[in-house]
């Protein structure tokens, strides 16, 4: 009896577990959003605490702004990097940035530069003539030292159309 329940629940949980992949992996495609221009908020961190005794853990940022239409281009009419409590650092787009289709750009930070603190931001505007697929922005975050290695991706958040 103990036997046939313990058979019963391993098929339970493998059957769960097909299923729960199949539902992930059609949960994950993309559906992309259109528009002629959007202003975009995106997470950026200069630095991440670790250790009991929250030790800075220093990071490079590298915004990515990937033109995901076929045909479309763009402009990025500006880029502008702001600290942890607000306050401009940078105006990065010093004149309008035409991305073809399915090209991309990006901004990078040194580990070093640790102005924008932990809740830097960047702010991108983008303009287009006619109605594209919205570009994919966001920021990708890397450090090591000693050993230890972090990595991660930020979104970037629609604020305004």
């Amino acid at each position: 009896m103990m036997i046939e329940f313990k058979r019963s629940l391993v098929i339970f949980l493998v059957i769960g577990m097909v299923t729960a992949s199949v539902n992930v992996s059609c949960a994950s495609t993309y559906d992309a959003k259109l528009s002629k221009g959007q202003t975009v908020y995106v997470p950026a961190y200069s630095n991440v605490y670790s250790g009991p005794k929250k030790n800075p853990f220093q990071l490079a940022t590298m915004l990515s702004i990937r033109n995901v239409d076929l045909t479309g281009s763009f402009k990025v009419t500006s880029i502008d990097y702001y600290d942890n409590d607000g306050r401009l650092i940078r105006r990065y787009a010093e004149s309008p940035m035409n991305i073809g289709p399915l090209g991309s750009q990006h901004i990078y930070l040194e580990e070093k530069d640790t102005r924008g603190g932990f809740g830097a931001n960047f702010i991108v505007r983008w303009s287009s003539d006619k109605t594209i697929n919205a570009p994919i922005i966001e920021c990708v975050m890397i450090g090591a030292t000693g050993g230890q290695g972090i990595s991660f991706v930020s979104p970037g958040q629609e604020i305004k159309e």
